[in-house]
């Protein structure tokens, strides 16, 4: 899965091991410890990631287990602690904060465990690899979805960030400032940060944007589908829903319906299968002591280290693309048609 797209970047506590097959037909020897943020900065982890991720561990032989952190950092290293004194070989984190990440590779590195940043970097971390989406490249797909959502009149924006400690979230933001900066007809009327991703909070903090603005907001520039949804939510007590064109990330089922009933402009999908996959690749690499195959570097902007990367390819997804990301198996068109959304989904080409 994911070819056709092109290659670039609820917490249960089960693990998995790995029958026979997959990527030689021999295992790997080796274990692999892998840790999910949460369940409430996106629904992504536990049903797009965790699933993508068993099925590649699996096709490629290899042990694994796999737990959730649960948005608690305390959490993620009594996790981290168990995973190496169980002998994981290789352990990868999608970090809370870079602080407790640090902390967590510089103890596996103590004990003779490699680590990999899945998803986020760990700034001032040790991990041996990088693997993600081009999350710059994330943020210039927003900006300039948004752009064409608006066109060319004079319109005020709105930047709903995600969370202050996610280095991914610094990055989106970039990415759809140097889009948008450039644009003279476009204002910034409010830009804030939501921590740790809360939705509920997110809304709130747009409530408040939007009133600080007199409602006079044209665009909201929402770092991914969650923050997107929650800007919705005060659009349409104020009768704007669908008249304000909002962005969003991950191809969620709730960002791919709100495109198809017209209240969200586009959304990004990063595929998990694609992201799982190179993870995997690059963990059975570790166990197997070779270098894995990256696509170039990234730079830690605390440590001035430049981190081998593998960086994938994300795709824009408009109401005329949604049909690409049910195609690439990214959501089902069972989930994304249900109930209300199966006559959109038929004007949208989706069966």
């Amino acid at each position: 899965m994911g070819a056709a797209l092109a290659l670039s970047g609820c917490g249960s506590d089960d693990g998995g091991s790995a029958s026979d097959g997959g990527n030689g037909g021999s295992d790997a020897a080796g274990k692999v410890g892998v840790i999910l943020p949460d369940t409430e900065s996106s629904v992504r982890w536990e049903s797009a990631d965790r699933p993508a991720l068993e099925a590649a561990f699996e096709e490629a032989g290899v042990e694994y287990e796999i737990q959730n952190a649960e948005g608690d950092a305390e959490r993620m290293t009594q996790i981290a602690d168990t995973m190496i004194g169980n002998g994981v070989t290789v352990l990868a984190i999608v970090n809370l904060d870079s602080e407790s990440g640090a902390a967590i590779q510089e103890k596996a590195a103590s004990a003779g465990v490699a680590t990999i940043d899945y998803d986020r970097l760990t700034l001032g971390g040790t991990a041996e690899y990088y693997v993600s989406f081009d999350n710059v490249v994330v943020g210039e797909l927003q900006g300039q979805g948004l752009a064409d959502c608006l066109g060319e009149e004079d319109a005020n924006i709105v930047y709903l960030n995600g969370s202050p400690t996610d280095n991914n979230a610094t990055l989106f933001a970039e990415g759809a400032h140097s889009v948008l900066d450039g644009m003279s007809n476009y204002s910034v009327v409010g830009e804030q940060a939501v921590p740790d991703w809360d939705n509920e909070e997110a809304a709130t903090i747009f409530q408040q944007l939007y009133t600080a603005a007199d409602g006079d907001v044209d665009g909201v520039l929402a770092a991914n589908d969650g923050l997107g949804g929650a800007a919705i939510s005060i659009l349409e007590g104020n009768g704007l829903a669908g008249k304000v064109p909002v962005t969003g990330q991950d191809a969620t089922v709730e960002g791919l319906q709100n495109i198809l009933a017209g209240t969200q402009c586009m959304t990004v999908y990063k595929s998990a299968t694609l992201e799982a996959g190179a993870l995997a690749d690059t963990a059975i690499a570790l166990v197997n002591g070779e270098d894995a195959e990256t696509t170039g570097t990234t730079l830690d902007s605390e440590s001035g280290r430049e981190v081998p990367s593998i960086l994938l390819e994300p795709q824009a997804i408009t109401k005329d693309t949604v049909a690409d990301v049910i195609a690439d198996g990214g959501q089902s068109a069972a989930d994304v048609c249900a109930g209300d959304f199966a006559d959109l989904c038929a004007e949208a080409g989706i069966s």
